[in-house]
């Protein structure tokens, strides 16, 4: 197994970026494997991918339908399995419920 290059924080050359550098820059790794990592000091130490810019693709635009899925997805987030109720914030998954539902004693 190969392994590949590391550098350190600020040292890294032009032309590689991490994933949260290409998101911002409206790209993505596509499908491609890192080329590098970087290696910095944060409460420890930390290591983050770099992939070649190069061979990055652009983001996917959000569709209608991907739109829809996301909706559907935080709307089972944001129902409460007990009342059924669909409340305008996330059921904490510590509770299991909502927080009137839990100060109730109700459980799904």
């Amino acid at each position: 197994m190969a392994t590949i290059p590391m550098y350190q924080k600020r040292l890294a050359p032009a032309g590689l970026m991490t994933r949260r550098q290409l998101r911002a820059a409206g790209l993505r790794p596509g499908g491609h494997d890192p080329v590098a990592q970087l290696r910095y000091y944060r409460r420890g130490w930390q290591l983050a991918y770099l992939y070649d810019v190069s061979l990055a693709r652009p983001i996917r635009p959000m569709t209608p339908g991907r739109w829809r899925t996301l909706e559907a997805m935080m709307r089972a987030r944001r129902t409460c399995p007990a009342c059924s109720t669909v409340r305008e914030y996330c059921i904490p998954r510590s509770l299991g419920t909502c927080p009137p539902c839990a100060d109730l004693g109700l459980t799904a």
